[in-house]
């Protein structure tokens, strides 16, 4: 983004650049908030979102020509050609909250690029899990929110930081340093008035958002901190040292968050901070959702855990040679592939900018209820008339299958993190007939009994997680990758071990309200008993992460943590999984 901003800035007098504020809280029941000027408490955790909502109307795009704005399309619809909603995204990296690394202003070592080093290869589907987690310090600069001077940042300078730490401790490694201006909360609303959010600044018509300078950024890279984040649009000052900032802090391999918000739902110091962006190949920066727990004992386990690098990385890497979308069975029955397209070369780098076009349900990516219930009010005899012999099917064996208009933007956070109940089903693989075909070996209420039988009763809260190994074995590049969905679609091999509407049932019994697997679905190949497992997910409010990998790694009493990019009105919603143990 730093790149973009110095281009802007020359041009600032000969373009115009056209780009409810609305923070989104969720928390644990019967919880308040800390403020940042309050100590931290002990008792029930609580989540706190510190992510904007990315909608077309909000200012979340960076308002360079040469960037796209976020544009979504509702293109699979419940109704008669769609038993499920699904979305077209066309997403920049640099829109809303979001995750910057290291090639942002690195290049690669072969480039022979001024600043090239080695951690031009850092992108975001190689950085390390646990840095992506750590102890939020709030460092409080309010007090040059509100610059005179149009068109330029008030600096961040590294006396603010050494003041900071007279006050409290001396920041180090395991640490996510977290300024906090209040820019966002402030200036981040609706267009046109949001303009005054980025557009504006950038334009030379109002004054920017403060930000550290080079000096702040070595200082804090003398202290090992290895992970930053600022509530404002971007890491860097303008009008003419967003690029040295960038670079001061990303050639030590750091990496950070921009256009936080709520940071005044954080105490100083002792919560958990986390940033969670979608793995892209070779991305320089993405989209992505920031998210902390306030409150020990979970609040200390989780920051002890990054200070010591205990973490696993639970996602799959999207890239167009990867089975990452949807292929259907036969012809004409896909979903949208997952594309990379370049905007403009970026010759500091050596690298193009790119943008993303992909269905919501790519990758690792949420199942919220909307995703397979209608809203309230749908006519039933609008679905296709073989999916109303399954309704009727179904509601005979199971109940109302219900509605909802619950999109991923209104799932809490709290749903999709908790302690990790691992469940092995391996011993299913291989159970079908290839008569059977397209199918997936059922997980079936037994298989979850004798887990509880060997381990345990579940606990509510518990993050379920069916491990079969499937994604570890068949998510490879194509067209090896074909065995991993194309195939089983089109009944050449049995699918992915998946449960059934019973399962699901059952686990909602428990108390269980998130269910992952590193399967790529929920559902299964099979069309009929994949929607009703969807139905039986929905109908109780239960959510599902899909298309985990490297789920054999966790150790018992590892947390769990998965959140998707908070977009509004999405039927999926693309995000990361991580574990710290």
């Amino acid at each position: 983004m730093a790149h973009a901003i110095e281009m802007a800035s020359r041009r600032k007098q000969t373009v115009c650049l056209a780009v409810w504020f609305t923070v989104a809280v969720f928390m644990a029941p019967r919880t308040t908030l800390t403020r940042a000027d309050e100590p931290a408490s002990a008792g029930e955790p609580r989540f706190v979102d510190l992510s904007l909502l990315v909608a077309p109307e909000m200012p979340g795009s960076w308002p360079n020509a040469g960037f796209p704005p976020f544009h979504m399309n509702h293109y699979l619809q419940i109704g008669p050609l769609s038993a499920y909603n699904s979305d077209i995204l066309a997403l920049d990296g640099n829109t809303g909250t979001q995750l910057d690394v290291p090639p942002h202003s690195v290049p690669l070592p072969e480039t022979n690029l001024p600043n090239a080093g080695p951690y031009g290869r850092i992108t975001t589907d190689k950085v390390s899990a646990w840095q992506f987690g750590g102890e939020a310090c709030v460092v409080d600069c309010r007090d040059i929110l509100n610059s005179k001077t149009v068109g330029r940042s008030d600096l961040i300078k590294e006396e603010r930081i050494k003041d900071w730490e007279k006050k409290h401790r001396q920041v180090g490694f395991g640490d996510v340093v977290l300024f906090r201006s209040g820019y966002t909360d402030k200036y981040y609303e609706p267009l046109p008035a949001g303009r005054r959010y980025l557009a504006d600044p950038v334009e030379g018509r109002a004054p920017a958002w403060p930000d550290p300078n080079p000096d702040c950024m070595e200082f804090l890279a003398s202290r090992k901190v290895m992970a930053l984040a600022t509530d404002s649009p971007s890491m860097g000052p303008i009008p003419d040292l967003a690029e040295p900032t960038h670079l001061a802090g990303l050639k030590y391999g750091m990496i950070w968050t921009e256009s936080g918000t709520a940071f005044d739902k954080l105490p100083v110091t002792g919560a958990f901070y986390c940033m969670l962006a979608p793995k892209h190949a070779d991305g320089p920066y993405s989209e992505g959702r920031a998210l902390a727990v306030v409150g020990d004992p979970l609040a200390r386990r989780l920051i002890e855990s990054a200070r010591k690098k205990q973490a696993v990385d639970l996602s799959v890497v999207m890239a167009p040679d990867l089975p990452v979308a949807w292929p259907g069975a036969g012809a004409g029955r896909h979903r949208q592939p997952y594309s990379k397209v370049p905007l403009f070369f970026a010759a500091n780098l050596g690298r193009y900018h790119e943008t993303h076009l992909f269905d919501s349900h790519s990758g690792t990516h949420l199942v919220p209820p909307s995703y397979a219930l209608p809203p309230a009010g749908f006519d039933n005899q609008t679905y296709a008339p073989e999916v109303r012999t399954w309704l009727a099917e179904y509601e005979q064996k199971y109940g109302p299958r219900g509605n909802s208009d619950v999109t991923t933007e209104q799932v809490p956070l709290a749903q999709t993190c908790g302690n990790a109940r691992v469940i092995d089903v391996k011993h299913r693989i291989g159970t079908t007939g290839q008569n059977t075909w397209p199918r997936s070996p059922e997980i079936t209420v037994d298989d979850v009994k004798k887990h509880e039988e060997a381990h345990g009763t579940l606990k509510p809260g518990e993050i379920v997680i069916f491990h079969s190994g499937y994604s570890d074995a068949y998510y490879k590049p194509l067209p090896a990758g074909l065995a991993c969905l194309a195939e089983p679609l089109d009944g050449k091999r049995e699918g992915w071990p998946a449960p059934g509407p019973d399962a699901i049932l059952y686990l909602a019994s428990k108390g269980i309200r998130c269910v992952a697997t590193d399967g790529p679905t929920l559902g299964g190949p099979e069309p009929k008993r994949a929607l009703m497992t969807y139905w039986a997910l929905g109908s109780k409010g239960l959510v599902g992460v899909e298309f985990l990998t490297g789920v054999g790694k966790l150790p018992e009493g590892a947390y769990f943590l998965f959140a998707p990019v908070k977009i509004r009105g999405c039927h999926g919603g693309p995000g990361r999984a991580l574990a710290f143990f």
